[in-house]
Protein backbone atom coordinates (compact mmCIF):
# COMPACT_ATOMS: atom_id res chain seq x y z
CA UNK A 1 0.00 0.00 0.00
CA UNK A 2 1.56 3.33 -1.06
CA UNK A 3 2.20 6.15 1.40
CA UNK A 4 -0.13 9.12 1.33
CA UNK A 5 0.95 12.76 1.59
CA UNK A 6 -0.55 14.51 4.63
CA UNK A 7 -3.57 16.67 3.94
CA UNK A 8 -3.69 20.01 5.74
CA UNK A 9 -6.64 22.18 6.63
CA UNK A 10 -6.88 25.77 7.81
CA UNK A 11 -7.16 24.78 11.48
CA UNK A 12 -3.77 23.04 11.27
CA UNK A 13 -2.15 26.47 11.02
CA UNK A 14 -3.68 27.96 14.14
CA UNK A 15 -1.76 28.77 17.32
CA UNK A 16 -2.23 30.82 20.48
CA UNK A 17 -0.37 34.12 20.53
CA UNK A 18 -0.44 36.44 23.55
CA UNK A 19 -1.28 40.02 22.58
CA UNK A 20 1.84 41.32 24.30
CA UNK A 21 4.03 39.52 21.75
CA UNK A 22 2.57 41.51 18.82
CA UNK A 23 5.21 44.18 18.24
CA UNK A 24 3.68 47.66 18.15
CA UNK A 25 6.94 49.49 17.49
CA UNK A 26 10.22 48.53 15.82
CA UNK A 27 13.40 47.70 17.71
CA UNK A 28 15.59 50.67 18.62
CA UNK A 29 17.97 49.71 15.81
CA UNK A 30 16.97 47.80 12.69
CA UNK A 31 19.53 45.01 13.07
CA UNK A 32 18.99 44.69 16.84
CA UNK A 33 16.09 42.27 16.39
CA UNK A 34 16.36 38.67 17.49
CA UNK A 35 16.84 35.94 14.89
CA UNK A 36 15.75 32.33 15.21
CA UNK A 37 17.91 30.14 12.96
CA UNK A 38 15.98 27.01 11.94
CA UNK A 39 17.73 24.20 10.07
CA UNK A 40 17.34 20.44 9.90
CA UNK A 41 15.83 19.23 13.13
CA UNK A 42 17.13 22.05 15.31
CA UNK A 43 16.99 25.76 16.03
CA UNK A 44 19.29 28.33 17.57
CA UNK A 45 18.56 31.70 19.18
CA UNK A 46 20.67 34.43 17.57
CA UNK A 47 20.50 38.14 16.80
CA UNK A 48 19.90 39.60 13.36
CA UNK A 49 23.31 41.25 13.48
CA UNK A 50 24.77 37.69 13.45
CA UNK A 51 23.49 37.14 9.90
CA UNK A 52 26.92 37.44 8.20
CA UNK A 53 28.14 34.52 10.33
CA UNK A 54 25.20 32.37 9.21
CA UNK A 55 25.67 32.96 5.48
CA UNK A 56 28.57 31.84 3.31
CA UNK A 57 30.73 33.68 0.76
CA UNK A 58 29.03 33.24 -2.59
CA UNK A 59 25.49 33.32 -1.19
CA UNK A 60 23.06 35.75 -2.83
CA UNK A 61 20.43 37.74 -0.95
CA UNK A 62 17.41 38.59 -3.12
CA UNK A 63 15.51 41.60 -1.76
CA UNK A 64 12.23 43.26 -2.67
CA UNK A 65 12.88 46.94 -3.38
CA UNK A 66 9.22 48.01 -3.41
CA UNK A 67 8.41 51.22 -1.57
CA UNK A 68 5.33 51.63 0.65
CA UNK A 69 2.99 54.39 -0.48
CA UNK A 70 0.68 56.45 1.72
CA UNK A 71 -2.22 54.38 0.48
CA UNK A 72 -4.99 55.24 2.99
CA UNK A 73 -7.29 58.17 2.17
CA UNK A 74 -10.01 59.61 4.40
CA UNK A 75 -12.75 61.69 2.85
CA UNK A 76 -16.45 61.94 2.07
CA UNK A 77 -18.90 61.46 -0.76
CA UNK A 78 -20.42 64.43 -2.50
CA UNK A 79 -23.59 63.55 -0.57
CA UNK A 80 -21.69 63.95 2.71
CA UNK A 81 -21.19 60.33 3.84
CA UNK A 82 -17.73 59.50 5.13
CA UNK A 83 -15.48 57.14 3.16
CA UNK A 84 -12.17 55.41 3.76
CA UNK A 85 -10.14 54.31 0.73
CA UNK A 86 -7.21 51.90 0.71
CA UNK A 87 -5.40 51.81 -2.61
CA UNK A 88 -4.76 48.24 -3.79
CA UNK A 89 -2.86 49.02 -6.97
CA UNK A 90 -2.08 52.01 -9.16
CA UNK A 91 -3.21 50.90 -12.62
CA UNK A 92 -2.58 54.11 -14.61
CA UNK A 93 -1.19 57.54 -13.74
CA UNK A 94 -4.62 58.78 -12.63
CA UNK A 95 -6.40 55.48 -11.88
CA UNK A 96 -6.26 52.86 -9.13
CA UNK A 97 -8.01 49.81 -7.75
CA UNK A 98 -9.02 50.34 -4.14
CA UNK A 99 -10.93 48.99 -1.21
CA UNK A 100 -13.66 51.42 -0.22
CA UNK A 101 -15.36 51.53 3.15
CA UNK A 102 -18.60 53.55 3.40
CA UNK A 103 -22.03 53.28 4.96
CA UNK A 104 -23.47 52.22 1.57
CA UNK A 105 -21.82 50.69 -1.50
CA UNK A 106 -20.59 53.33 -3.93
CA UNK A 107 -22.19 53.39 -7.38
CA UNK A 108 -20.39 54.24 -10.63
CA UNK A 109 -20.23 58.01 -10.96
CA UNK A 110 -20.01 58.62 -7.20
CA UNK A 111 -17.61 61.47 -6.40
CA UNK A 112 -15.22 61.11 -3.48
CA UNK A 113 -13.69 64.22 -1.93
CA UNK A 114 -10.43 64.26 0.03
CA UNK A 115 -8.44 67.06 1.64
CA UNK A 116 -6.88 68.31 -1.59
CA UNK A 117 -8.10 65.91 -4.28
CA UNK A 118 -11.15 64.29 -5.80
CA UNK A 119 -11.88 60.86 -7.30
CA UNK A 120 -14.75 59.32 -9.25
CA UNK A 121 -15.91 55.72 -8.92
CA UNK A 122 -15.77 54.12 -12.36
CA UNK A 123 -16.88 50.56 -11.60
CA UNK A 124 -16.88 47.69 -9.12
CA UNK A 125 -14.23 45.02 -9.82
CA UNK A 126 -14.81 42.07 -7.50
CA UNK A 127 -14.04 43.25 -3.99
CA UNK A 128 -12.38 46.44 -5.28
CA UNK A 129 -13.47 49.69 -6.90
CA UNK A 130 -11.81 51.31 -9.89
CA UNK A 131 -11.26 55.00 -9.19
CA UNK A 132 -10.17 57.89 -11.40
CA UNK A 133 -8.46 60.78 -9.62
CA UNK A 134 -8.28 64.40 -10.72
CA UNK A 135 -4.48 64.16 -10.65
CA UNK A 136 -1.77 61.53 -10.66
CA UNK A 137 -2.48 58.94 -7.96
CA UNK A 138 1.00 59.00 -6.42
CA UNK A 139 0.89 62.81 -6.19
CA UNK A 140 -2.53 62.66 -4.52
CA UNK A 141 -1.26 60.12 -1.99
CA UNK A 142 1.82 62.25 -1.31
CA UNK A 143 -0.45 65.20 -0.46
CA UNK A 144 -3.40 63.50 1.22
CA UNK A 145 -2.55 59.90 2.05
CA UNK A 146 -1.80 58.20 5.34
CA UNK A 147 0.70 55.40 5.92
CA UNK A 148 -1.27 52.11 5.85
CA UNK A 149 0.03 50.40 8.98
CA UNK A 150 -1.26 46.81 9.38
CA UNK A 151 -4.49 46.36 11.35
CA UNK A 152 -2.70 44.65 14.26
CA UNK A 153 -0.62 47.79 14.91
CA UNK A 154 -2.99 49.77 17.08
CA UNK A 155 -1.44 53.26 17.11
CA UNK A 156 -1.92 55.91 14.45
CA UNK A 157 1.10 56.40 12.16
CA UNK A 158 3.85 58.34 13.89
CA UNK A 159 6.88 60.15 12.48
CA UNK A 160 9.15 57.17 13.16
CA UNK A 161 6.79 54.85 11.27
CA UNK A 162 7.37 56.78 8.04
CA UNK A 163 11.04 55.83 8.25
CA UNK A 164 10.94 52.42 9.93
CA UNK A 165 8.00 50.92 8.01
CA UNK A 166 10.20 51.17 4.92
CA UNK A 167 13.33 49.23 4.01
CA UNK A 168 16.59 51.18 3.62
CA UNK A 169 16.73 50.02 -0.01
CA UNK A 170 13.10 50.83 -0.95
CA UNK A 171 12.97 52.69 -4.27
CA UNK A 172 10.00 51.62 -6.45
CA UNK A 173 6.71 53.01 -5.01
CA UNK A 174 3.65 50.80 -5.17
CA UNK A 175 3.13 48.69 -2.02
CA UNK A 176 0.47 49.13 0.64
CA UNK A 177 2.43 46.96 3.07
CA UNK A 178 6.16 46.67 3.70
CA UNK A 179 8.16 43.55 2.80
CA UNK A 180 8.88 43.27 6.49
CA UNK A 181 11.80 40.82 6.47
CA UNK A 182 13.82 43.61 4.89
CA UNK A 183 13.14 46.03 7.74
CA UNK A 184 15.96 44.41 9.77
CA UNK A 185 18.71 45.47 7.36
CA UNK A 186 20.67 48.67 7.89
CA UNK A 187 23.65 50.07 5.99
CA UNK A 188 26.34 48.78 8.41
CA UNK A 189 24.91 45.24 8.22
CA UNK A 190 24.80 45.39 4.41
CA UNK A 191 28.44 46.48 4.43
CA UNK A 192 29.42 43.57 6.69
CA UNK A 193 27.60 41.12 4.43
CA UNK A 194 29.47 42.47 1.42
CA UNK A 195 32.77 42.07 3.27
CA UNK A 196 31.77 38.47 3.99
CA UNK A 197 31.36 37.88 0.25
CA UNK A 198 27.55 37.78 0.36
CA UNK A 199 26.08 39.72 -2.57
CA UNK A 200 22.58 41.00 -3.07
CA UNK A 201 20.16 41.65 -5.93
CA UNK A 202 16.68 43.09 -6.21
CA UNK A 203 13.24 42.09 -7.42
CA UNK A 204 10.08 44.15 -7.14
CA UNK A 205 6.73 42.86 -5.94
CA UNK A 206 4.14 45.46 -4.99
CA UNK A 207 2.26 44.13 -1.96
CA UNK A 208 -1.49 44.66 -2.23
CA UNK A 209 -4.13 45.21 0.43
CA UNK A 210 -5.21 41.62 -0.11
CA UNK A 211 -2.17 40.51 1.88
CA UNK A 212 -4.30 41.04 5.00
CA UNK A 213 -7.29 39.09 3.69
CA UNK A 214 -7.97 36.02 5.83
CA UNK A 215 -8.28 32.46 4.56
CA UNK A 216 -11.99 31.80 5.01
CA UNK A 217 -12.30 28.17 3.91
CA UNK A 218 -11.16 25.20 5.99
CA UNK A 219 -10.38 23.52 2.66
CA UNK A 220 -7.18 25.24 1.48
CA UNK A 221 -7.81 24.26 -2.14
CA UNK A 222 -10.76 26.68 -2.17
CA UNK A 223 -8.67 29.72 -1.27
CA UNK A 224 -8.02 32.24 -4.05
CA UNK A 225 -4.88 34.37 -3.72
CA UNK A 226 -5.08 37.99 -4.84
CA UNK A 227 -2.89 38.96 -7.80
CA UNK A 228 0.30 40.93 -7.21
CA UNK A 229 2.53 42.54 -9.81
CA UNK A 230 6.24 41.67 -9.89
CA UNK A 231 9.33 42.27 -12.00
CA UNK A 232 12.79 40.67 -12.15
CA UNK A 233 15.52 42.74 -13.82
CA UNK A 234 18.18 41.20 -16.03
CA UNK A 235 20.93 41.90 -13.48
CA UNK A 236 19.08 39.82 -10.87
CA UNK A 237 18.41 36.94 -13.25
CA UNK A 238 22.11 36.90 -14.16
CA UNK A 239 23.16 37.02 -10.48
CA UNK A 240 20.93 34.04 -9.67
CA UNK A 241 22.40 32.08 -12.55
CA UNK A 242 25.97 32.83 -11.42
CA UNK A 243 25.16 31.90 -7.84
CA UNK A 244 23.64 28.56 -8.80
CA UNK A 245 26.52 27.69 -11.14
CA UNK A 246 29.12 28.46 -8.47
CA UNK A 247 27.37 26.46 -5.74
CA UNK A 248 26.16 29.43 -3.69
CA UNK A 249 22.73 29.64 -2.11
CA UNK A 250 19.84 31.86 -3.17
CA UNK A 251 18.50 33.45 0.03
CA UNK A 252 15.13 35.19 -0.29
CA UNK A 253 14.65 38.18 1.98
CA UNK A 254 10.97 37.78 2.72
CA UNK A 255 8.06 35.79 1.36
CA UNK A 256 7.45 38.40 -1.36
CA UNK A 257 10.92 37.83 -2.83
CA UNK A 258 10.41 34.06 -2.58
CA UNK A 259 7.02 34.15 -4.31
CA UNK A 260 8.45 36.35 -7.06
CA UNK A 261 11.33 33.96 -7.79
CA UNK A 262 9.27 30.79 -7.56
CA UNK A 263 6.53 32.26 -9.77
CA UNK A 264 8.98 33.08 -12.54
CA UNK A 265 11.23 29.99 -12.33
CA UNK A 266 11.30 27.14 -14.79
CA UNK A 267 11.03 23.53 -13.66
CA UNK A 268 14.84 23.40 -13.61
CA UNK A 269 15.18 26.50 -11.42
CA UNK A 270 16.19 28.95 -14.14
CA UNK A 271 14.95 32.48 -13.44
CA UNK A 272 14.55 34.81 -16.44
CA UNK A 273 14.36 38.57 -16.54
CA UNK A 274 10.60 39.08 -16.68
CA UNK A 275 7.57 40.77 -15.24
CA UNK A 276 4.04 39.61 -14.62
CA UNK A 277 1.44 38.81 -11.99
CA UNK A 278 1.45 36.04 -9.43
CA UNK A 279 -1.27 34.26 -7.49
CA UNK A 280 1.15 31.65 -6.15
CA UNK A 281 -0.27 29.91 -3.08
CA UNK A 282 2.36 27.75 -1.35
CA UNK A 283 1.29 24.99 1.03
CA UNK A 284 3.16 21.91 2.33
CA UNK A 285 4.03 19.64 -0.56
CA UNK A 286 5.19 22.43 -2.86
CA UNK A 287 8.59 21.80 -4.48
CA UNK A 288 10.74 24.90 -4.40
CA UNK A 289 12.75 25.46 -7.57
CA UNK A 290 15.05 28.36 -6.70
CA UNK A 291 15.19 29.48 -3.08
CA UNK A 292 17.55 27.66 -0.70
CA UNK A 293 17.06 29.75 2.45
CA UNK A 294 14.49 32.29 3.59
CA UNK A 295 14.65 35.26 5.95
CA UNK A 296 11.19 36.06 7.25
CA UNK A 297 9.29 37.46 10.22
CA UNK A 298 6.84 35.51 12.39
CA UNK A 299 3.41 35.34 10.73
CA UNK A 300 -0.23 35.46 11.74
CA UNK A 301 -2.12 32.32 12.76
CA UNK A 302 -4.13 30.72 9.94
CA UNK A 303 -2.36 32.86 7.31
CA UNK A 304 -1.10 31.95 3.85
CA UNK A 305 2.38 33.07 4.93
CA UNK A 306 2.43 30.60 7.81
CA UNK A 307 1.49 27.91 5.28
CA UNK A 308 4.35 29.03 3.04
CA UNK A 309 7.03 28.80 5.75
CA UNK A 310 5.61 25.42 6.82
CA UNK A 311 6.12 24.22 3.26
CA UNK A 312 9.65 25.62 3.19
CA UNK A 313 11.04 24.44 6.53
CA UNK A 314 8.68 21.58 7.39
CA UNK A 315 5.28 21.63 9.07
CA UNK A 316 6.40 20.01 12.33
CA UNK A 317 9.56 22.11 12.51
CA UNK A 318 7.65 25.35 12.08
CA UNK A 319 5.08 24.36 14.70
CA UNK A 320 7.85 23.56 17.16
CA UNK A 321 9.74 26.75 16.29
CA UNK A 322 6.66 28.91 16.81
CA UNK A 323 6.00 27.26 20.20
CA UNK A 324 9.63 28.03 21.10
CA UNK A 325 9.25 31.63 19.90
CA UNK A 326 6.14 32.19 22.02
CA UNK A 327 7.69 30.55 25.08
CA UNK A 328 10.87 32.64 24.84
CA UNK A 329 9.21 35.96 24.08
CA UNK A 330 10.04 36.61 20.44
CA UNK A 331 8.21 39.62 18.97
CA UNK A 332 5.72 38.85 16.19
CA UNK A 333 4.54 40.33 12.89
CA UNK A 334 5.70 43.39 10.95
CA UNK A 335 7.79 45.13 13.61
CA UNK A 336 8.81 41.86 15.26
CA UNK A 337 11.80 39.54 15.18
CA UNK A 338 12.98 37.34 12.33
CA UNK A 339 13.74 33.76 11.33
CA UNK A 340 16.41 32.32 9.04
CA UNK A 341 14.95 29.13 7.57
CA UNK A 342 16.91 26.46 5.72
CA UNK A 343 14.86 24.65 3.07
CA UNK A 344 13.84 21.03 3.61
CA UNK A 345 12.73 18.77 0.79
CA UNK A 346 9.10 17.62 0.95
CA UNK A 347 8.07 14.00 1.18
CA UNK A 348 8.22 12.59 -2.37
CA UNK A 349 4.56 11.65 -2.17
CA UNK A 350 3.70 15.30 -1.52
CA UNK A 351 4.45 16.37 -5.08
CA UNK A 352 3.45 19.74 -6.46
CA UNK A 353 -0.31 19.90 -6.83
CA UNK A 354 -3.07 22.39 -7.38
CA UNK A 355 -2.48 24.04 -4.02
CA UNK A 356 1.17 24.76 -4.69
CA UNK A 357 1.27 25.38 -8.41
CA UNK A 358 1.50 28.93 -9.83
CA UNK A 359 -1.77 29.84 -11.43
CA UNK A 360 -1.54 31.11 -15.02
CA UNK A 361 -1.36 34.88 -15.31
Amino acid sequence: MSAQAPTYQLSDFDFDLPDELIAQHPAAQRSASRLLHVRGGGREDRHFADLPELLMPGDLLVMNDTRVIAARLLGHKASGGQVEVLIERVTAPCEALAQLRASKPARPGTELHFAAARATVLERVGEFYRLRFDGEVLDVLERCGLLPLPPYITHAPERTDHERYQTVYARDPGSVAAPTAGLHFDEPLLARLAQRGVSHAFVTLHVGAGTFQPVRSENLAEHQMHAERYSIPAATAEAIGRTRRSGGRVVAVGTTALRTLESAASEHGTVPATEGETRLFVTPGYRFRVVDALITNFHLPRSTLLMLVSAFAGFDQIRASYRHAVATGYRFFSYGDAMLLERVEPDPVGATGAKGTPEPC
